[in-house]
């Protein structure tokens, strides 16, 4: 019996540890002194009202025999297709429920589908990046090149025709950057893998913070790129449904590799090694996606880009080099004056209270930059706003 020997090129995951033995010792040391939060990477808004009313009535369903529901479809209960369907529709992207497989969240479909590919494919990922991305495909022992995201292209990196790649990486707004592609851009990406006769990966979980129409918030609203593209994407940020799980992977039946349909591939691994997602949290999701869900999802999305602005805007007072902020949660900021990444982090602690997440933890290209997120309360961020400026 031998194990998975790719396992030994796993870097620990010591980032969020190692913030959190910092901040416990600064809190040891200071007790009276109050920490603000804007590390994590979690909503802290409840779940709206019509998706709680949902899962309630989904919840007395399943107490009575004859609307009780066992084994559900592992790709997912028709009426949460149809309704992320229509949701598509809506910006001019068709596409049937059997293109739409329902999930547990996107970081579990973005390990599991790679499934579908050899490892001996040449993976390309951005960095910095979020790190399931690397330790995916590390785990399976593939090679993998490096996008450099950087000041100078705005973290938004374009495809390098002389390199050779089989998956692709994108994300959009980007975490851990808040970066977003134009439909420029994302159109020299699928021009590029269809090519390159490459696959791309597309995370689309933060596609509900883009509010300028002219942006794209799906890959496939780029032409040709239903023949080259795979989207993942969750509520958990739309909806705030991080601690309820749920998300989708749109497999379109267009995307085809030498006879062999991606689509077909994705419900034969599903059925095999997926359950599928609760009948109570599908009534749930599904809710979402109804004029009143949508009313209240988008109040919640508005509140943390209201945190987001406050944020960008004492940056800008600061004279603070960033990007993000604007249609994502997450501000990336350069260090000022020449700092690392961590002598930041031990400066915004020892001196404001204010926890926020070293860029260096998301890869070699983010070293001296640093993250803030907008999913705290609103006064907690104006208060952290407030002590950056003074």
């Amino acid at each position: 019996m031998k194990l998975n020997e790719h396992y030994h090129s796993l870097e620990d995951s010591y980032l969020f540890s190692r913030i959190s033995q910092k901040v416990a010792a600064f809190q040891a040391a200071n007790p009276h002194r109050k920490i603000i939060r804007l590390g994590i990477g979690d909503v802290t808004l409840p779940l709206c009202p019509v998706v709680v009313e949902a899962m309630e009535a989904a919840v007395r369903e399943m107490g009575k025999a004859d609307t009780f529901h066992g084994y559900g479809p592992e790709q997912g209960y028709s009426f949460l297709k149809e309704a992320i369907a229509a949701y598509y529709g809506e910006r001019g992207v068709t596409l049937s429920p059997e293109e739409i497989f329902i999930s547990d969240g996107a970081k579990s479909d973005l390990g599991n589908i790679l499934d579908l590919f050899d490892q001996d494919n040449i993976v390309l990922i951005p960095d910095p990046v979020y790190p399931v991305y690397v330790d995916t495909n590390r785990m399976a022992g593939r090679r993998i090149r490096f996008l450099s995201c950087i000041r100078e292209n705005g973290f938004l990196p374009l495809p390098d025709p002389q390199i050779k790649a089989d998956l692709i990486y994108l994300c959009s707004p980007n975490n851990p950057t808040g970066a977003v592609y134009d439909r420029e851009g994302l159109s020299k990406w699928v021009a590029y893998a269809l090519d390159q006769k490459a696959v791309i990966l597309f995370d689309a979980a933060y596609e509900a913070f883009v509010s300028d129409p002219g942006l794209p918030r799906s890959i496939f609203e780029i032409p040709g790129a239903e023949r080259c593209a795979i989207e993942l994407c969750s509520l958990s940020k739309t909806a705030g449904f991080t601690g309820t799980r749920c998300g989708y992977t749109i497999v379109p039946n267009a995307l085809r590799f030498g006879g062999d349909s991606v689509n077909r591939m994705w419900l034969r691994r599903q059925t095999t090694k997926f359950n599928g997602v609760p009948y109570i949290v599908q009534r749930g999701a599904a809710a979402v996606f109804t004029s009143q869900g949508r009313k209240q999802t988008g109040e919640a999305v508005a509140y943390y880009k209201e945190n987001a602005r406050i944020l960008a805007q004492a940056l800008r007072q600061m004279g603070v080099w960033f990007v993000g902020g604007e249609h994502s949660p997450y501000l990336w900021l350069q260090c000022p004056g020449g700092m690392s990444s961590w002598d930041y982090f031990d400066a915004l602690l020892q001196e404001k209270g204010i926890v926020g997440t070293p860029g260096s933890g998301f890869g070699e290209n983010g070293e001296g930059f640093f993250r803030l997120t907008a999913f705290g309360s609103r006064e907690s961020t104006q208060e952290a706003a407030a002590l950056l400026v003074k």
